[in-house]
């Protein structure tokens, strides 16, 4: 789900996943549009480098993404790719387990402090009418997945993804809940991406009330 094995990409010089995860939850409108200018020898050059990419999947998809507008994106020479990456196919698959390894601990975090049924419930629903950073990471979570479909390389990334989701969720709901709630939400944050006719809040709370059901209720 949205929310790893395969090869990460390092972190950047004094950054941990979990610090990279705070500054995307607090993140506005995604990383923005403006090139970052790193220096020759930056040495987190690699990371800013991942970072674009998923810039330019969320703007471009997989298909429109190339070396160059890559390059630009991250203000760094045309070489520079080349040097760290060894192919557009690598580069990609280590953006995505970037992006991954990121989202998979904001989601943990969103749960932290959760012990109610109704603050668990609100946490889902935000999940679902997310504001703008919330809406790249839907965008490139369903850009990996169509990738993946082509890519059997991308498809433990993928499925480890979605049983990190699901073992976070089954802490609160258990199992078998978790495997159907996180089906739900898939779908709910795809029709919500794609609608000309948002839906309220009001019927997100009750269809993820309705799939959780009394047993599966946190506190209950």
């Amino acid at each position: 789900m949205s929310h790893i094995e395969s090869p990460l990409a390092d972190p950047p010089a004094g950054e941990t996943a979990k610090e990279a995860a705070d500054g995307e939850r607090r993140a506005s409108a995604g990383s923005g549009g403006g090139r970052r200018r790193t220096r020759r020898n930056d040495p987190g050059r690699k990371t800013h480098i991942l970072d674009a990419t998923l810039d330019v999947i969320a703007e471009r998809g997989v298909a429109g993404t190339t070396h160059r507008h890559i390059a630009a994106r991250a203000g760094v020479p045309l070489g520079s790719i080349t040097y760290h990456f060894a192919s557009l196919t690598d580069l990609q698959a280590q953006a995505f387990a970037r992006h991954v390894e990121v989202q998979s601990a904001v989601f943990e975090g969103l749960f932290e402090g959760v012990e109610t049924h109704e603050q668990f419930v609100e946490v889902l629903v935000d999940l679902v009418h997310g504001g703008p950073a919330r809406h790249r990471s839907a965008v490139l979570g369903f850009e990996l997945h169509l990738a993946a479909l082509r890519d059997p390389g991308l498809r433990a990334l993928t499925q480890a993804w979605t049983e990190d989701s699901r073992t976070v969720l089954a802490r609160f709901i258990g199992p078998d809940s978790a495997a159907r709630l996180d089906a739900l939400l898939e779908g709910m944050i795809m029709h919500a991406l794609l609608t000309t006719s948002p839906k309220s809040r009001e019927r997100a709370r009750d269809a993820i009330d309705q799939t959780l059901g009394p047993v599966g209720r946190p506190g209950s």
